[in-house]
């Protein structure tokens, strides 16, 4: 047990932390501790309140100063605290025109679609195209900049205590006031940051102003970004002694049966006189009873000081966090004045090892596990980047019923409530940075990002860019190594990683702990042989483009049929990557492009009317499209799968030829056409099987066989048209705390109640109760008239996403033109 001093000011501990190494402390902009439970104030003066509710919202200008609230109108703009121009962060202001906004929230999907033979000056429909064509941007001033107001707790202005913001994310370039004075500026769409609001908060019995300025003119990606407050805010309010910004690190180390935990705490004293705290810790195992403690700590601060405290515990026996059994720990850290417990901090964390081998591949906790990943943005159908906890929670769900066991945040570093959901379900993280440079400020957003991260067990890699431009240069490697050398610093415990789409053995290749490969897949070999002591994984994978549940290809009206064959000239199919990388153990797996549809890159063609792309195993609503179902095969290849494809109406195609595939792991399958074979054809490992048959309105099913007998089976029938629509959720009953969803999928049946794979039928939505619709969606690629109160199905599907503001039952109902209508009663909880 050590402590290490340190003098601090007091806003610089709650905007920096004591910093990791425990000398010194970090420089300002590192955040408070994410995980910090909300507890009784009788317990524990910190309060941790998140700020989802009671915001207004308002769009600014970002070049108009009438139209902004008064931003900018002066020269002296900044000249004076507490008098700043913009009546937006006043208090005395008509907000009657403002829309009331629950956080996460994301201005932008609402925002009208650019055409650009109409609104883009010529040259810019590329950079349209990549963000989803949303009318944001520089050439839509009237749209890019968002006011955000709201009213801060009561809780804020208690007594003697120190108070500060931890806001998740916001895109982007944002200004944050408190009582009219600018509290905070970030840049960053990505990186969290903390906001000390201690010394601007009134001294009277007046309500406390938030506001924020968020600029979205400028986007950091190629990708849709959305605008706005789009993660989560915490407000929270701390006694002078506290534990500070992410002031925990955890590290936790398997020892025979056991194990050793060690915790590294921070604690900063922010008041003018000397403190005397004691420190408390102990660790609380998986089923939530006390599995160690540590001895007392006792303290002395002087005023303004900061201390540092390792402590290592020591675990006869541990469970082990893996794939199968995630099994969560938490660190709990007590802080007592006077006998009074003055905070209370806890921080789960998971027992585990990672490592990557350059002939073994992935290990973790020392057996081989292959990376089956996708990468994927953080985008979703109705809801843009504002992705509800529970939403993300159900995302990863979707990804692990198709076998994956990994998921790259694409090209940012997820949430915290991702990374929470991927600790408690299994799902192994590659965090990536969003810049690859080392300014000031790309060090800080770094700083901070790991900071946040660390203690998080489904975290296997740190990955410091993407197919950079200086990747191969002698510049590049200066720029990771620098990156890289600070990330080991602030964590030692994990690798780090880049992707690269050429360069392999050049410049930041060779600095790197492991060498990601984008779609490369075919030079793996030839890299290995020649340099046998790096490991290697395939970064972007198989990126087959596709649209759910078409099947021919058809250019003019933007389709792309959903066999797995159509790809971009820099990648593969499914079928062509994974059969390289399943059977080379060298390879410590992949991450498919991607997961999920999302907005923006509208690849193949790159132009409107597409206004997302086409790469997702799933659709932008994760409804699977067929490549799924090769993944869902060869990913769990325990559990007998046959998946047959197409659908079986083909109205006006009689006697043509119809190509039929399944994807199934079965040694053989055998196709059933109209109750005649035809044929049994055996299945290569990896590979799918295929016959060509004449159209026949009926009935075609495919049996899988292994040993002889059938194990699996398929069925597609022709079906009549639709005449009733349907509802299914993917759960009853849900937590009516306006954060839970409930994910509802919209169907059409027809006479015989088959659900009718070609309907397009567009309906309205009615809901009853303390409910709500916050995004419908339907996979389209191509959809652009969908409300929160009106949708259409397409191919058979649409999807609503349903909250709820208080407990009660909730009635769903839709309604379409000749189809019957239908109901669905949700029971908020």
């Amino acid at each position: 047990m050590g402590s290490d001093r340190a003098d601090i000011t007091r806003r610089g501990a709650l905007a920096a932390g004591v910093a990791a190494s425990g000398a010194l402390l970090a420089p300002a902009g590192m955040a408070a501790p994410a995980a910090a439970a909300s507890l009784p104030l009788e317990r524990s003066a910190r309060r941790r309140l998140r700020l989802d509710e009671g915001w207004l919202f308002h769009l600014g200008h970002a070049s108009d100063e009438a139209r902004d609230f008064g931003f900018g109108r002066f020269q002296r703009t900044f000249a004076k605290q507490g008098a700043f121009t913009a009546t937006a962060a006043g208090a005395d202001l008509d907000t009657g025109d403002w829309q009331a906004v629950r956080v996460p929230h994301d201005w932008a999907v609402d925002l009208p679609f650019a055409e650009p033979s109409k609104t883009l000056p010529e040259g810019l429909n590329d950079a349209a195209a990549a963000h989803g064509f949303k009318a944001i941007g520089r050439n839509f001033p009237h749209n890019s900049v968002g006011w955000y107001r709201r009213v801060l707790p009561a809780e804020v202005a208690l007594p003697g205590k120190r108070a500060w913001l931890e806001f998740d994310g916001v895109f982007r370039d944002s200004l944050v006031f408190v009582n009219g004075y600018i509290a905070a500026h970030e840049e960053s769409g990505y990186a969290p940051f903390v906001v000390d609001i201690t010394d601007f908060l009134n001294d009277d019995a007046k309500p406390n102003l938030l506001a924020l300025r968020v600029d979205a003119s400028l986007g950091e990606g190629w990708f849709y970004e959305g605008a706005g407050i789009y993660r989560d805010v915490h407000l929270i309010v701390a006694d002078a002694v506290h534990v500070p910004a992410w002031g925990i690190q955890i590290i936790a180390a398997p020892k025979a049966a056991g194990a050793t935990v060690t915790a590294r705490c921070e604690v900063v004293n922010t008041a003018l006189a000397p403190r005397a705290p004691v420190l408390r810790q102990w660790l609380v195992g998986p089923a939530g009873d006390v599995v160690a403690r540590a001895d007392e700590h006792p303290l002395r601060l002087a005023a303004e000081e900061g201390a540092s405290i390792d402590v290592s515990f020591t675990l006869a026996s541990a469970a082990l966090w893996s794939v199968e059994a995630p099994a969560l720990y938490t660190h709990v850290a007590e802080l007592v004045v006077d006998g009074a417990v003055v905070d209370h901090h806890e921080t789960p964390f998971g027992i585990r090892t990672v490592m990557f081998d350059a002939e073994r591949g992935f290990l973790l906790n020392g057996k081989p596990v292959k990376l089956k990943g996708v990468c994927n943005h953080q985008d979703h159908a109705g809801v843009g980047a504002a992705i509800p906890p529970a939403l993300d929670a159900w995302r990863v769900g979707r990804m692990q019923a198709m076998g994956a066991n990994a998921w790259r945040s694409a090209h940012n570093p997820p949430s915290a409530a991702l990374l929470d959901e991927c600790d408690a379900r299994g799902m192994l993280m590659v965090n990536e940075m969003r810049l690859n440079t080392t300014s000031a400020q790309a060090i800080d957003q770094l700083r901070r990002i790991v900071r946040r991260d660390r203690n998080h067990p489904s975290i296997i890699a740190w990955s410091v860019g993407n197919e950079e431009p200086h990747q191969g240069t002698a510049r590049g490697a200066r720029i990771s190594a620098e990156m890289i050398r600070e990330l080991k610093r602030l964590d030692a415990t994990r690798p780090t990683t880049q992707a690269f789409d050429n360069g392999f053995g050049l410049g930041a290749s060779l600095v790197v702990d492991v060498v990601g490969f984008n779609y490369r897949t075919g030079k793996m070999a030839a890299f290995h042989e020649k340099f046998p002591d790096r490991p290697i994984m395939g970064t972007e994978t198989g990126s087959t483009v596709s649209t759910r549940g078409e099947y021919a290809n058809d250019a003019a009206r933007h389709i792309v049929r959903a066999y797995d064959t159509e790809h971009p000239w820099w990648a593969t199919t499914a079928e062509a990557w994974w059969s390289i990388v399943a059977d080379a153990p060298y390879v410590a797996g992949g991450f498919i492009w991607t997961g999920f549809d999302y907005r923006g890159e509208p690849t193949p063609y790159g132009k409107w009317p597409s206004v997302s792309s086409y790469f997702g195993v799933a659709d932008l609503c994760g409804f699977p499209k067929d490549n799924f179902y090769y993944y869902q095969a060869w990913w769990r290849r325990d559990e007998p799968l046959v998946h047959l494809f197409p659908h079986w109406n083909w109205a006006g195609r009689e006697g043509q030829p119809i190509e039929i595939w399944a994807h199934s792991n079965a040694d053989a399958v055998e196709l059933i056409v109209n109750g005649r074979s035809a044929g049994r054809k055996a299945v290569a490992p990896n590979r799918h099987v295929a016959w060509m048959v004449p159209y026949a309105p009926g009935r075609i099913e495919a049996r899988g066989y292994r040993g002889g007998r059938v194990i699996a089976r398929d069925v597609r029938e022709t079906t009549g048209a639709p005449v009733a629509l349907a509802l299914a959720a993917d759960r009853p009953r849900f937590a009516g705390d306006g954060r839970d969803v409930a994910v509802v999928t919209v169907s059409a049946l027809d006479a015989g109640a088959r659900a009718v794979p070609v309907a397009d039928t567009a309906f309205e939505v009615v809901l009853t109760g303390p409910g709500r619709v916050i995004g419908i969606g339907n996979g389209d690629p191509l959809s652009r008239n969908l409300a929160r109160d009106h949708g259409q199905l397409f191919n058979g599907l649409a999807q609503l996403l349903v909250q709820a503001s208080g407990p009660g039952a909730i009635g769903v109902a839709v309604r379409g033109a000749a189809s019957r209508p239908a109901r669905l009663l949700l029971t908020a909880t």
